[in-house]
């Protein structure tokens, strides 16, 4: 616990405010592709 509140005690470095800014686009993409996904799935039909 004491570590946590040290980290969040210290100023945001540049590097680690690069990596949330990258881990943000990142998540941004995946959800934007899991969209895609879904009307993918949706639009689908079983050929029988």
């Amino acid at each position: 616990m004491d570590r946590a509140k040290n980290y969040l005690k210290k100023p945001l470095r540049l590097r680690d405010h690069n990596a949330q800014i990258g881990e943000t686009y990142a998540i941004a993409i995946i959800k934007a592709l899991n969209k895609l996904t879904e009307l993918v799935i949706l639009k689908t039909k079983a050929i029988v």
